[in-house]
C-alpha cells in the first residue's frame, strides 16, 4: 500500500527571546494509506508543532513532507489551501466554532469552502450527524452546547467532505470520558468503514490505543516505548 504522508528528516525550531527552541528534530516516518496512526508524547513534546507541519499550516526549516506525493514546501500557499480543501480533515482540541452559527452552519461552512459538489450530500451529512449523536442538536449554537458535542460538531465538520486524511490533534483534551470514547470511536470508525486515513496527535496513551501503529514522540524526536515513561499497554482494537 503507498504512503499517503511522508516524512523526511523535518526539523522546526523557534526563537523564543534570545533561546533557541528545537521544537521539532529530524523526524522521518510514513503513514500508510488507511492507517489509523497516533502519535503520543507529553506536552511541550513538539508534537503539536509536527501536526502544524504536517497540515500545512506551518513551515518547516528542512526536510519535506508529502500528501499524497505532493511536496508542501514546493507548491504557493493559494496551491497549499487547495489542497487542504481537497485532502485533509482538521479536528482541534479547542474545537474552533463560530459562536454565531448554529452546530449544522458550522458543519455546512466546510462543504461551502470545498464547493458546491460537496454541498449536494446531503445523505452523508445524516449518516454523520446521527453517528456522532449530534442530529437533534444542529439548530444550537455552540454556547448551547456541551464541550462534548461542540468537539462532535468540529469532528463532522472534519469527516463531512470525506478527507482522504484527517489530522486530529489532543481531540479528546478537553472532554470527559464518555465523549472522549464517543470520538475516539468515530474517529475509528471513519477509517475502518470510509477508508480515511487518520493521524492523531495526543498526550493520553489510552486514546492512542485506538490507533493501528503508534509513534512515541518526546523532545522533537521519535523515541521508542521503553524510553517514554507515559506508555502503558498495547494497541487498542475495540470498537
Amino acid at each position: 500500500m503507498a504512503a499517503i504522508i511522508q516524512v523526511e528528516n523535518v526539523s522546526k525550531t523557534y526563537r523564543i527571546g534570545k533561546v533557541d527552541v528545537r521544537a521539532v528534530r529530524g523526524v522521518s516516518f510514513t503513514v500508510e494509506t488507511g492507517e489509523f496512526l497516533s502519535v503520543v508524547g507529553p506536552s511541550g513534546s513538539g508534537k503539536s508543532t509536527l501536526f502544524y507541519i504536517l497540515g500545512g499550516l506551518a513551515q518547516a526549516d528542512s526536510g519535506r513532507v508529502l500528501i499524497d506525493g505532493t511536496d508542501f514546501a514546493a507548491i504557493s500557499d493559494s496551491e497549499r489551501t487547495h489542497l487542504r480543501r481537497r485532502k485533509i480533515g482538521f479536528v482541534f482540541q479547542k474545537f474552533n466554532l463560530l459562536p454565531t452559527l448554529t452546530a449544522r452552519d458550522n458543519i455546512r461552512i466546510a462543504q461551502d469552502i470545498a464547493g458546491d459538489a460537496a454541498n449536494g450530500d446531503a445523505e452523508h451529512f445524516r449518516q454523520i450527524t446521527e453517528l456522532l449523536g449530534i442530529a437533534k442538536r444542529l439548530d444550537h449554537r455552540p454556547s448551547e452546547l456541551s464541550g462534548g458535542e461542540q468537539q462532535r460538531v468540529a469532528l463532522a465538520r472534519a469527516l463531512v467532505n470525506r478527507p482522504a486524511i484527517v489530522l486530529a490533534d489532543e481531540p479528546t483534551g478537553n472532554l470527559d470520558t464518555e465523549n472522549s470514547r464517543a470520538v475516539l470511536e468515530m474517529l475509528q470508525r471513519s477509517n475502518r468503514e470510509l477508508g480515511q486515513t487518520v493521524l492523531m496527535i495526543t498526550h493520553n496513551p489510552e486514546a492512542a490505543q485506538y490507533g493501528n501503529r503508534i509513534l512515541h514522540f518526546r523532545d522533537g524526536q521519535i523515541v521508542t516505548p521503553e524510553l517514554d515513561p507515559q506508555w502503558t499497554g498495547a494497541t487498542h482494537t475495540g470498537a
